[in-house]
């Protein structure tokens, strides 16, 4: 009798699944009724490093969430629809994962015909937090880390022809581990949002030769002395037998080539450049072709793989007080909005690249020329957008905390203003600095990407100064903003307080050496019935009011006197919280879900014009 139950479960599980919709009672975006799972998040997920022989593996993927002591399942009770995580509505899941729980997901594919004789990579854009896999049965590696991508070579692992396997196992501990996680925890409230655990952006196959190939480039534009560095990076150390072709393009036409060695800098020189700017974000196409041999004429080619850059510059100067922020060598304020990144039904993941696309459309129609991504790192599209469109990004590390044990008083999460910095042990410590170089690394070619920010409000943070010159010597390119809020330290090139008051806290006036920032303001609350996460918790801002006409005068309040500190204090920076919504905080320019602006998108853009004036 046990028997033939079982071979009936094993049968109910290798039938389809109904089919995939979204979860739960809560508000959600019109993008979520477009949805296809054949066809979701389906655009090459790296635009400055794209090839042409690859296939998505977003959409139905089998899963089980099981106790920590489980073994690889031999059947699945559930479909996810990846890349959403686990908890999020969109995944067709929505249910909260235990710190100890372990995600098992599985799915089966079949290669195409033209990735035959090459290598294989199978790539994961990011998942949340601790990952293993395998294909076919054979464990090919696992990974640490929230938010930065990943790859393995599958190739000695796949079966000559038809149906291969995928299994993946995660573990997240969300709020209850001391992981770079940002506002993620596991009981929701003021600040704090629903976690997301699990795969979410974009898994993907991706054929190469076998020989050799490509494996990353850093670009490095030089407005100063108009050329731009190139370093290729490839898979092989054996740098003498290989050589790249440099190709540089403006609007279709090349304008500069040069052929050099992998690993080794090679120098562009970039006749009339045009810079990038926010008023003009021009891009110049880049094309790098690895040949075997040192000369690209004569050698064979293994390898091309496309990409962008922009001819940009991010400096301090000299303000009339003190230091101020230049763009090409030309002062330029930054005014942004503290932009979450968080969905209603996607949670981290947005329902579609359109979707993420029309959050930096609309900043930029509102006339801010900046974003601040507030502790989460977004997928690469998201920066080829701000790059395309033109918005300068300051780039949050997301925090790492550790939950407050309810038994003891104070709180291990942050350090006040007059507090020293938090002791973090060494393996705690090696992981946060390993995922912030992966940041650095991974984003370091995109020109929007303006400001590097380690530590927002004292949350996490740990040997501030320190840190401050890590980021610094890895990105001498950039500003370091050390700590955005609150615990303050005299180091990194931005001094950047956060004022949430009706009257705002001007920065310290005597700051001499670095550029002053209000790296947070705003706030201000205007709930909006029908576009409410939870209609029945406290729906809050830092100021409430119950109509478009109070909401604007008293934004129009605050960012007055924005525009004092600029003109006596020579103010640099500003951030206004937030782009939207987020769960509980009603404070956004937009609703939650994207549905409703509160303001009149012209009107604001002419308010904000008077920043940018000389």
């Amino acid at each position: 009798m046990k028997k033939v139950t079982l071979l009936i479960l094993l049968g109910a599980a290798a039938v389809s699944f109904a089919d995939w919709k979204p979860v739960g009672d809560k508000i959600k975006t019109r993008w979520a009724e477009e949805i296809n799972p054949e066809t979701v998040w389906d655009e090459y997920p790296r635009p400055q490093f794209e090839r042409s022989g690859w296939m998505c593996l977003n959409g139905l993927w089998d899963l089980r969430v099981a106790g920590s002591s489980s073994e690889k399942p031999k059947y699945f009770d559930k479909e996810i629809l990846v890349p959403f995580g686990v908890e999020s509505s969109l995944s067709g899941v929505g249910e909260l994962v235990e710190p100890d729980d372990k995600i098992w997901y599985h799915r089966t594919f079949e290669c195409p015909d033209d990735f035959s004789g090459k290598k294989v990579l199978l790539n994961f854009e990011a998942v949340d937090w601790k990952t293993a896999v395998w294909v076919n049965d054979s464990y090919v590696g696992g990974h640490k880390g929230g938010y930065d991508r990943f790859t393995f070579d599958i190739t000695d692992c796949l079966k000559s022809t038809g149906e291969q396997s995928i299994t993946v196992m995660v573990t997240d501990p969300s709020s209850y581990g001391s992981q770079a996680r940002g506002k993620q925890k596991n009981s929701q409230h003021g600040i704090w949002y629903t976690p997301n655990s699990g795969i979410w952006q974009t898994v993907w196959l991706e054929a190469v030769n076998k020989k050799a190939h490509l494996a990353d480039v850093e670009i490095t534009p030089d407005i100063d002395s108009s050329k731009v560095t190139i370093i290729p990076i490839m898979d092989s150390p054996e740098i003498g037998n290989y050589s790249v072709r440099c190709s540089v393009y403006e609007n279709g036409s090349r304008v500069a080539q040069k052929t050099g060695h992998v690993y080794k800098p090679l120098e562009i020189k970039i006749d009339d450049q045009k810079l990038w700017s926010p008023d003009n974000p021009f891009l110049y196409d880049l094309k790098l072709e690895l040949f075997e041999g040192k000369n690209s004429s004569s050698g064979k080619l293994l390898d091309t793989v496309k990409s962008y850059f922009g001819m940009r510059k991010i400096s301090l100067g000299q303000g009339d007080h003190t230091k101020v922020l230049m763009l090409n060598n030309k002062p330029l304020f930054h005014y942004g909005t503290l932009d979450q990144g968080w969905w209603p039904d996607g949670l981290h993941t947005p329902p579609s690249d359109e979707a993420m696309k029309y959050d930096i459309e609309m900043t930029k129609k509102m006339g801010f020329n900046m974003i601040r991504k507030h502790i989460k790192i977004e997928p690469d599209r998201w920066f080829y957008w701000c790059d395309k469109m033109g918005i300068m990004v300051w780039q949050d590390m997301p925090s790492g905390m550790i939950e407050p044990d309810p038994g003891k008083s104070g709180s291990p999460e942050h350090v006040g203003g007059n507090q020293p910095d938090q002791y973090k042990n060494s393996e705690v410590e090696a992981q946060f600095e390993l995922e912030l170089r992966k940041m650095i690394s991974q984003h370091y070619n995109s020109p929007s990407v303006v400001v590097w920010v380690p530590f927002n409000e004292g949350w996490g943070q740990y040997d501030t100064c320190r840190i401050s010159r890590m980021v610094k010597d890895l990105d001498p390119t950039r500003l370091v903003d050390a700590v955005s809020g609150w615990a303050l330290r005299d180091c990194g090139d931005i001094l950047d307080i956060h004022t949430y008051h009706k009257d705002l806290r001007k920065p310290d006036v005597n700051e001499k050496d670095r550029a002053t920032a209000v790296g947070e303001f705003g706030g201000i609350g205007y709930a909006i019935k029908g576009h409410l996460w939870d209609p029945n918790r406290r729906n809050w801002g830092y100021q409430s009011y119950d109509s478009k006409e109070e909401l604007f005068q008293n934004y129009k309040h605050k960012f007055d006197q924005i525009v004092e500190m600029k003109k006596n204090q020579d103010l640099s920076a500003a951030v206004y919280t937030q782009t939207t919504d987020v769960e509980g905080e009603v404070n956004g320019l937009m609703t939650y879900d994207r549905d409703v602006v509160k303001f009149d998108e012209a009107k604001l853009r002419k308010l904000h014009s008077v920043l940018y004036e000389d």
